[in-house]
């Protein structure tokens, strides 16, 4: 468990609240020094587990975990102080509590859940960072980026609905799928 890459994991898990505070304090340099040290984390953890053969089922659950808090604190802060939109924030969130939703809806049907990533949301995961980094970049260095980060804001939203919908059509099918095999059929 106290491996590397779960121990680079548990930092960026750490580091949210210091993101978050950082930006509550209107310091926003140092909100997007510490995004960027989490952004490392999460590049290395990845690396070094395959390279270590330190893969764990800790870190498996751990990575995307500390993925969504470090995104979602951070998007939050974001949204709540202007200078992210507040409808991104809320399609995010609402994403988000449909697949937990739609997980647990499972498991409590089958008494189990194998959840895997979907191409779709790692995309949609991976724009909300580059968003929130480009964002952090541009008020912190100063790259006047502002014209690009509403249209951008509102591409990552579109593939995070979307990739939500494929969630919902995913785990419909399971759904579907598991009751055809313990329902009867109804054939005599």
């Amino acid at each position: 468990m106290l491996t590397l890459p779960n121990l680079l994991t548990a930092t960026r898990l750490l580091l949210a609240p210091f993101v978050a505070w950082r930006l509550y304090l209107h310091d926003v340099e140092g909100a997007f020094w510490l995004f960027a040290l989490a952004a490392l984390t999460d590049l290395l953890d990845g690396f070094l587990a395959r390279r270590l053969n330190q893969r764990s089922v800790l870190g498996a659950w751990l990575d995307p975990i500390a993925d969504k808090v470090m995104l979602l604190t951070t998007l939050s802060m974001l949204a709540l102080t202007g200078l992210l939109p507040l409808w991104l924030l809320a399609v995010v969130v609402v994403r988000d509590i449909v697949i937990l939703a739609g997980a647990e809806a499972y498991r409590r049907l089958t008494g189990g859940l194998d959840v895997r990533p979907t191409l779709s949301g790692k995309l949609a995961t991976a724009l909300e960072f580059v968003l929130v980094t480009f964002t952090l970049a541009d008020l912190a260095l100063r790259w006047r980026l502002d014209a690009w980060i509403e249209p951008f804001a509102a591409v990552t939203a579109a593939v995070v609905a979307l990739s939500g919908l494929r969630y919902v059509w995913l785990w419909a099918g399971k759904t579907r799928a598991y009751l055809r095999q313990v329902e009867p059929s109804g054939r005599d």
